[in-house]
């Protein structure tokens, strides 16, 4: 077991102008990450390009595929260098990108850009998750955890909400060049944000191979290292390996079918102008789901159980009665799917002890990203042979197995342990604390 760094001097547990100045920053971060005026039009700048339906189709598929590619090196790459360093390089390579398509629009031109965002995400994910969990567990607020993401995700939600309204009028004002370049002007406040974030790390295997305030060891070697500790640990924790496990259960079909809500909201009979309203109710109840991580962090694993379940079926029942009043419902399953991801995601990082945070978190990461590709590819078959409501009803079905599954888990033998030990690290890390260190949990 390894020892947090010394908490910074003056600041007490969860609380202080370090914890302020980290939120805040985080806050800031997500918000301008997804305030990106392209979101509600790119499609339409690829249709009038000419580019047909599969060759759009292929740019998602590539998208997805670069970040599969780069997800686990990036995040064993996060554990060697700074994290703070690939937070803020990120943002670059998207402004490049959306630069290049409203400048030079081509199919080629596209598939570029989505390359570059494709590895801004896997850049951040895993590097943010980890920087944010180390340096409030430094700071003796790693129980804030969930509910800081919670609000973080809330943060980008609102930034989608808020961009959709005024990219019309950009629009209006200097066509897709305004558009895009109102996008990239977001995506270097969002790096310009990211060197605000403090990181403080202990070295990952010595005093020359971490960082403090600057970067480790950004060799092959390190990074080799990194990543060989960090699968060491899922492959000997089998609490971490059920962790890792939950995070693409519950993310990745509720993330995959969030694409195809416009459809849905469709076939209930509103009209065409009344789509966008109706998306919003969704994306309200998604934020309202990560305000609620606070309150959902004391969920055991069948209250975990019982909050999927319940989702399931809201998000089954709103579906197929393919009305705009389901509608709400919905937008209530997608509040559970987002409490439920958070909470799965402080669950991980709660679980990981050693120094491959962001390396095990991107691995979590490659396995939504796999499994949204799958849905992906099932929907297309699905929703081609029945109504979209019928399909979405259809994908809850995991989720009622994977709440059967940690119900089933909860109650047995294995999970009686691990709830003792999860109290007994929780007694032996206030003991520490008295001490003036803190033992991870």
């Amino acid at each position: 077991m390894t020892l947090s760094p010394a908490r910074a001097p003056g600041t007490g547990p969860g609380s202080g102008p370090a914890v302020r100045r980290l939120t805040a920053t985080l806050y800031g971060y997500a918000f301008l990450d997804d305030f990106v005026l392209l979101y509600p039009v790119y499609a339409l700048l690829f249709s009038d390009t000419g580019l047909t339906v599969w060759q759009i189709s292929s740019l998602f598929c590539l998208w997805a595929l670069t970040g599969v590619l780069l997800e686990i090196p990036s995040g064993a790459w996060a554990d060697a260098v700074s994290r703070r360093l690939l937070l803020w390089f990120g943002p670059l390579l998207t402004a490049a990108g959306f630069t290049l398509w409203v400048f030079a629009p081509s199919y080629w031109a596209f598939a570029l850009g989505f390359v570059l965002w494709g590895a801004k995400g896997a850049l951040g994910s895993g590097a943010l998750e980890a920087l944010v969990y180390e340096e409030l567990d430094r700071l003796g607020a790693a129980g804030r955890y969930g509910a800081v993401m919670g609000r973080a995700r809330a943060a980008g939600l609102v930034a989608v909400m808020a961009a959709m309204p005024l990219t019309g009028p950009v629009y209006a004002f200097g066509g897709y060049r305004a558009v895009g370049l109102a996008s990239g002007l977001a995506c270097l406040l969002t790096a310009a944000t990211a060197t605000r974030f403090p990181e403080h790390r202990e070295p990952a295997d010595g005093p020359d191979e971490g960082l403090g305030e600057g970067p480790g060891d950004a060799s092959g070697d390190g990074w080799t290292r990194t990543l060989r500790a960090g699968l060491a640990e899922a492959r000997g924790d089998r609490s971490v390996r059920g962790a890792l496990l939950l995070v693409p259960a519950v993310t990745a079909v509720w993330g995959a079918l969030d694409e195809y809500t416009p459809l849905l909201v469709r076939d209930t009979g509103v009209a065409e102008s009344a789509v966008p309203n109706w998306l919003l109710l969704i994306w309200a109840g998604a934020t309202v789901g990560g305000l609620l991580a606070g309150a959902g962090r004391r969920l055991g694993t069948g209250g975990f159980a019982v909050l999927l379940a319940v989702s399931a079926v809201a998000l089954a029942a709103g579906a197929w009665v393919r009305t705009p009043a389901g509608i709400g419902l919905v937008a209530l399953s997608f509040c559970g799917f987002q409490l439920a991801s958070v909470l799965a995601d402080a669950r991980l990082q709660n679980r990981i002890g050693g120094t491959g945070r962001a390396t095990l978190t991107s691995v979590a990461g490659v396995g939504t990203d796999l499994t949204t590709i799958a849905v992906y590819g099932a929907y297309g078959v699905i929703g081609s042979a029945t109504t979209h409501g019928a399909a979405f009803a259809l994908f809850a079905v995991p989720y009622l197995v994977t709440a059967a599954l940690l119900a089933a888990v909860g109650k047995g033998p294995a999970g009686k342990r691990a709830a003792g030990k999860r109290a007994a690290g929780k007694g032996a890390a206030r003991a520490a604390r008295t001490s003036g260190s803190k033992a991870r949990p």
